[in-house]
């Protein structure tokens, strides 16, 4: 029983915003940027990163926008921010180790790491991260991690290490994994798309296309044993005021009771804090609004402050 609490546990983070816990060895908004006319074609190819091969798109000029995506899901679901973003900065996109086009050899990882890895081999030193669910999670670890690296964050119904989930949450996800065990991954896969992270988007039937698609491509998931992850400890739900860059947090109206809690936690802690809220969207806001989502990135990444240099 105890075991199988623990694999429950540990998909809730997988799957929806956490990580298995493995010990490790704002200034008053202007106008954003005008996109300029063109926008070079967009490069895609894998990085060999820490023992991994992780599948990355990247476009345009201009100041780093990273955006990682959520669990069960890969960094398609971006669509709708990735030309949009790069008519004006420089965009990559990534499918997390195991999701996706990227792959996931079975052996101890890092979230952290495998971020820190694809940006160096593509040349990006320094970039605002943004991040929804379990990539708000990465975001968030990594910008503690490597501060120097981090311009700004944009934090998605995020998630955050070292929360502990609701047993709903486990219980839901506990059903999910019953069903792919007994009758495969596409019905894990249906159930998930009706679980309450889903179903807002799922309203809208030209998005619940895409996003069934999506989540499909990934149903392997449900049944491949989770590979731990290490991420750093302590934990960043003890370390948020130790965040130094400049941080939005982005919640729809419509998201989970646990996701709402880890904005208000965040909100709290982080210095500094702004918090945006998305009236009628759902888990998947940069999906179900993303006029009202873009406006919010974009206004706050476009007017960061420069970098003051240090006496």
């Amino acid at each position: 029983m105890m075991r199988r609490a623990g694999v429950i546990s540990a998909r809730v983070g997988l799957l929806v915003a956490g990580a298995i816990l493995v010990a490790p060895p704002a200034p008053a908004a202007s106008r954003p940027p005008q996109a300029g006319p063109t926008v070079k074609r967009a490069i895609s190819g894998t990085a060999a990163v820490n023992g991994a091969s992780l599948y990355y798109e990247m476009k345009g000029e201009g100041k780093r926008i990273v955006l990682i995506h959520g669990g069960n899901l890969d960094c398609r679901m971006w669509d709708p921010q990735f030309d949009k973003y790069a008519r004006a900065f420089k965009v990559l996109r990534y499918d997390v180790r195991g999701f996706g086009r990227s792959t996931d050899p079975g052996q101890p990882f890092s979230s952290v790491e495998d971020l820190k890895g694809v940006m160096q081999a593509l040349g990006i030193g320094r970039a605002s991260l943004v991040g929804l669910s379990l990539g708000g999670r990465i975001a968030l670890d990594f910008a503690l991690t490597y501060p120097a690296m981090v311009e700004a964050l944009v934090l998605a119904g995020p998630g955050l290490s070292g929360f502990q989930w609701p047993p709903d949450s486990a219980a839901r996800i506990a059903k999910i994994l019953d069903a792919a065990k007994a009758q495969g991954p596409d019905l894990a896969m249906e159930l998930w798309l009706k679980d309450p992270y889903m179903a807002p988007a799922m309203e809208n039937p030209d998005l619940a296309k895409r996003v069934r698609q999506i989540a499909m491509d990934n149903a392997k998931l449900w049944t491949r044993p989770p590979t731990p992850e290490t991420i750093p400890l302590p934990p960043a739900s003890e370390r948020l005021a130790s965040v130094q860059a400049p941080t939005l947090l982005i919640l729809g109206s419509r998201d989970v009771p646990e996701i709402q809690k880890i904005v208000e936690i965040l909100a709290n802690g982080i210095p500094g804090a702004r918090r945006v809220p998305i009236t009628g969207a759902g888990h998947m806001v940069n999906m179900e609004k993303p006029a009202a989502f873009d406006a919010a990135v974009l206004n706050f990444v476009g007017n960061l402050e420069a970098p003051r240099e240090k006496d």
